[in-house]
């Protein structure tokens, strides 16, 4: 049961977004998921609320520092993977989190302050490393990426990423309506009226990418990483 925390110390990064949408592209897989509520707009929860949320798919709210190890503990023989949602902001928790974790994924949209946000989670990891001897895989991902524009703040992130040898990854989250609408229609991706929802499908194809490269970086422990084959054959065959 791995854990995925999903950090950043800015708001408005598309962090919330990003474990949406891994989360419930894991569950369409077959995999039992537990998202950790622990920031403080409850987005997921509200989305949960709405209702049309997979089977799979449980949610908790209201996640703190003395309670996130105890929630982890309490669910770990029923949840595959546990997917932290942490505040956008320095917060206490962020460390507690991160010593808990399987893999930090650090969302970062093409702008210098979200570069700034990522980097204090980076100087932490980077702490926790040469202080603690605490060595905790992570990578970034990009978000709120235009489909048809490279932008010159894009760029310098990248370059920026690349020179502190940070792995990034090939998959960014685009931006999409349905990223959007999730969350106030409710459901998934795969429940959305295609008919109501403009480029539905490209927005269903890069989430399920997105979500197949987190397989093959965060295997189930005791297995051996998911090949991309097997991958979306069982993306298929859940779809």
């Amino acid at each position: 049961m791995p854990v995925i925390t999903f950090a950043n110390t800015k708001g408005g990064a598309g962090k919330t977004t990003a474990v949406l949408l891994l989360a419930t592209e894991l569950a369409h897989l077959g995999y039992r998921v537990t998202v950790l509520d622990a920031d403080p707009q409850r987005w997921i929860s509200r989305w949960h609320q709405i209702g049309d949320a997979p089977a799979r798919l449980n949610v908790i709210s209201y996640v703190t520092q003395a309670s996130i190890e105890r929630h982890i503990a309490d669910n770990r023989y029923s949840t595959d993977y546990f997917i932290v949602d942490l505040p956008g902001s320095q917060s206490p928790l962020l460390a507690k989190a991160i010593g808990l974790s399987d893999h930090v994924l650090i969302p970062i949209q093409g702008c210098a302050m979200d570069a700034q946000g990522g980097a204090n989670v980076l100087e932490l990891l980077r702490f926790l490393d040469e202080k603690a001897g605490i060595k905790v895989p992570h990578s970034v991902v990009l978000t709120r990426v235009n489909s048809m524009v490279t932008t010159r703040a894009l760029l310098a992130v990248k370059m920026l990423l690349l020179n502190r040898g940070v792995e990034v990854l090939a998959t960014p989250i685009i931006e999409r309506a349905a990223f959007r609408d999730i969350f106030d229609l409710g459901g998934t991706l795969h429940s959305m009226d295609e008919s109501r929802v403009s480029n539905l499908d490209k927005a269903q194809q890069n989430a399920r990418t997105f979500a197949l490269e987190m397989l093959r970086h965060v295997p189930l422990k005791g297995t051996k990483p998911i090949s991309e084959t097997t991958a979306t054959r069982r993306f298929w065959q859940a779809a």
